[in-house]
């Protein structure tokens, strides 16, 4: 079975280019979906009502923070427009380089990106630079290298986390996992995978087509409710999982 590339192997410039090929593409040819209509609302709508000051990174057209009132960060040109036209307070960035403040946000969440990032150090201590202490972060991650498709690096995945790599790596930057939900959706078919990929790779616009308009409606009828467990919870069999952490700093600040 493939082995996913080492982080090291690939450079922020790669990423970018490879993340651009594939999202920026799809966010052109997207529209916005509220985050009300995903299956993180029930979790995270209390959240957000609790902490006026709230961060989402990367959240391309699936926003899972309210629009209003929270600040977005995207590399994404496309996803930018689409967010501003819907009224969202959203400016060019990356994780690794946030433009943001020292100690800004209560909330910070960053869905699905700390696995696109060659240096993922640098991007968790970019969230906890903004973060106030004692602020609640939100992230997922796909877990078990042994998990690795063609399709991870497709998309432009640098790893997949095991579970003691991912606690310790979060507890480094002051994180504290604190609960946990079984989160994202895994095709146990690999051939679906690969019949995805070569219309992504050969038939863009029409995948896309298909995808905006067939599958992505379809996913956010058959979503399962999400429930918190406490910690990390049982990851085996688990592809992806959504984090709640606590962000103590490890040190004083020093500003």
């Amino acid at each position: 079975m493939p082995q996913p590339r080492p982080a090291e192997s690939r450079n922020d410039a790669e990423l970018i280019r490879a993340n651009r090929g594939f999202y920026e593409s799809l966010w052109a040819a997207a529209r916005l979906i509220g985050p009300e209509r995903f299956n993180t609302w029930p979790l995270l709508r209390e959240l957000a009502a609790a902490a006026p000051r709230r961060l989402e990174v990367a959240p391309g057209l699936r926003p899972r923070l309210p629009l209003d009132g929270t600040c977005f960060v995207d590399l994404s040109h496309a996803a930018l427009h689409w967010l501003h036209a819907s009224g969202a307070q959203a400016v060019h960035g990356m994780i690794g380089a946030l433009p943001c403040a020292d100690d800004s946000f209560e909330l910070v969440c960053a869905l699905d990106i700390l696995e696109h990032v060659a240096d993922d150090d640098s991007a968790l201590a970019e969230l906890a630079r903004v973060a106030t202490p004692g602020a609640s972060v939100l992230l997922s991650v796909p877990l078990h290298a042994e998990a690795w498709t063609a399709f991870d690096d497709f998309v432009g995945h640098c790893r997949r986390y095991e579970p003691a790599q991912i606690i310790a790596k979060l507890a480094r930057h002051g994180f504290t996992i604190e609960h946990s939900a079984v989160y994202g959706m895994q095709p146990k078919s690999s051939r679906l995978l690969d019949i995805g990929q070569w219309f992504l790779t050969h038939r863009r616009e029409r995948a896309m087509w298909w995808y905006n308009r067939v599958f992505m409606p379809l996913g956010l009828h058959f979503q399962k409710p999400l429930q918190w467990l406490e910690g990390l919870g049982d990851t085996q069999g688990v592809d992806e999982v959504l984090l709640r952490c606590r962000y103590r700093p490890t040190s004083p600040p020093s500003h």
